[in-house]
């Protein structure tokens, strides 16, 4: 397999678990030296030592304002530099919005949200010093569509649509993109709230997707010519409109 990300240095959020494991294992069989964010450290630690390739463990809690604020200079700190930021790590909420509660939307919110525009922030210092890098933020197809059972989530997922694509007109001109993949239902544990009924009827149905196929648009994004840009890849099941 071709090493097109030899000696780049790429942090993924959510790394032990879902598309964030995925994207790890992608990036570092493809060269990449793998910082992998996640607040489980004993996931990480295993996880650590069974990938292929070379991978670093960074226990940061995206929820604690001083654990996510320290992430990038500790980052830098270990590696050296950062050459590609991919904001994956979120959560979910379905439903009613009178069924949930307050803490729960912030969470959500702080998580996929706020997270995500604190560590760009934090990142595009140092990749402006260095004329160059990536920047992928996991959205969603709840980020383009309305979807009635879901509009907490569908928030938090426009907002970062909205967030990407205008935060890359301001940077592009320092050597960085900035782009989002936007996945259907995936096979993760974001899904662990949905009512079994429809979780095994989507399956059934194929209308899910592995991690791994978003890892792919994930590769697809970070190994084109500098000269072009991705804005988003939508990456559905065949059957998510049966």
């Amino acid at each position: 397999m071709s090493k097109e990300l030899d000696g780049k240095i790429a942090v993924i959020t959510g790394a032990a678990s879902g598309i964030g494991l995925a994207a790890t294992k992608a990036l570092a069989a493809a060269g990449a030296t793998v910082v992998m964010v996640d607040r489980n450290k004993g996931a990480l630690d295993k996880l650590v030592g069974e990938i292929p390739g070379r991978t670093i463990a960074q226990v940061t809690d995206l929820l604690d304002p001083e654990s996510c604020a320290a992430m990038v200079p500790e980052i830098i700190e270990k590696a050296g530099q950062i050459d590609i930021l991919y904001c994956n790590a979120g959560t979910y909420i379905g439903g009613d919005l009178v069924d949930t509660d307050a803490a729960t939307i912030d969470r959500m919110l702080n998580l996929n949200v706020n997270a995500v525009i604190k560590n760009v922030h934090a990142v595009l210092p140092h990749m402006i010093e260095r004329g160059t890098g990536d920047i992928v933020v996991t959205s969603s197809l709840a980020g383009h569509a309305a979807i009635k059972h879901e509009p907490v989530y569908s928030a938090s997922k426009w907002a970062m649509t909205c967030f990407t694509q205008t935060t890359r007109r301001q940077v592009n001109k320092h050597g960085i993109r900035v782009s989002q993949v936007s996945p259907g239902p995936v096979i993760s544990a974001l899904l662990d709230d949905w009512p079994k009924e429809q979780l095994q009827a989507a399956k059934d149905a194929g209308a899910l997707i592995e991690p791994s196929e978003v890892a792919d648009a994930v590769m697809f994004i970070l190994t084109r010519p500098r000269n072009v840009t991705i804005h988003d890849i939508l990456v559905l099941p065949t059957n998510v409109d049966a």
